[in-house]
């Protein structure tokens, strides 16, 4: 799922020093677009989600997997602090899921 605010901040953060080094501005580009054109694109939330981040900017991603069901990926801190209350992986989780399950299929 993406929405309007998620692929703002996936922009934002990309523009971040410490991985500026390693995606470059055409690739930031490149992967906004995919996104915007693969994935499946939904309203940002207009109501605040039950569960709510210590950094209020984080709640649209809250609302956002609450309202689509999804879970968030993210090494922000303050999710992954929420982890016994939501579904929040970091990419290292999540990636140790994937391989789990495409190593034992069911």
């Amino acid at each position: 799922m993406v929405s309007p605010l998620l692929l703002t901040e996936l922009e934002r953060a990309l523009g971040y020093s410490k991985l500026r080094d390693r995606v470059t501005p055409d690739e930031t580009q490149e992967l906004l677009e995919v996104l915007a054109r693969a994935g499946v694109t939904v309203r940002d939330p207009d109501v605040p989600p039950e569960v709510r981040s210590p950094d209020p900017d984080d709640d649209y991603l809250i609302a956002l997997a609450s309202v689509s069901r999804s879970l968030l990926v993210s090494g922000d801190g303050d999710l992954l602090g929420l982890s016994d209350q939501i579904p929040v992986y970091s990419p290292a989780q999540f990636l140790a899921i994937i391989e789990t399950r495409n190593s034992n299929p069911t």
